[in-house]
């Protein structure tokens, strides 16, 4: 749900409706989302979950360093680097494509929790072919 790096950082699970801001965390070396009202928890979206932003998204390029708008205000929440454990694994996708790790976001941008997920316990964060596999055995 959350990024291992926020694991020391206080934290909640999204819900619809949510108002959030792009923050840095305290002692910490990430980025994420937290409650406009409650900036110093970390508030954790699951792969799926859909939120819109205020304004066009910025974020600071990965290559160049340099700040970066995109002419987006909606993002689907995904996971990154599955196969590195110390690797930033929250990102968000746009609808042109673009994937960009939340940590990379710059702080105070505004967005809103438009949807979670359909399955609320927990699937969207297991492989594919789990969550097929039991599919097909609930129906036999």
């Amino acid at each position: 749900m959350c990024d291992y790096s926020l694991e020391y950082v206080a934290s909640r699970p999204a819900a619809v409706a949510d108002r959030l801001v792009s923050t840095t965390f305290p002692n910490t070396i990430t980025r994420g989302f937290a409650a406009v009202n409650d900036v110093n928890t970390a508030v954790c979206l699951r792969p799926g979950t859909e939120i819109a932003f205020e304004r066009e998204v910025e974020f600071e390029n990965p290559v160049t360093h340099m700040v970066t708008r995109l002419p987006a205000k909606v993002a689907r929440f995904r996971k990154i680097n599955p196969g590195e454990p110390c690797a930033h694994h929250d990102a968000l996708e746009f609808p042109g494509g673009e994937i960009v790790p939340l940590t990379k976001l710059l702080p105070g941008q505004h967005a809103v929790v438009l949807q979670l997920p359909a399955d609320a316990k927990g699937d969207a964060d297991k492989p594919a072919e789990t969550v097929e596999a039991r599919s097909l055995a609930a129906v036999r």
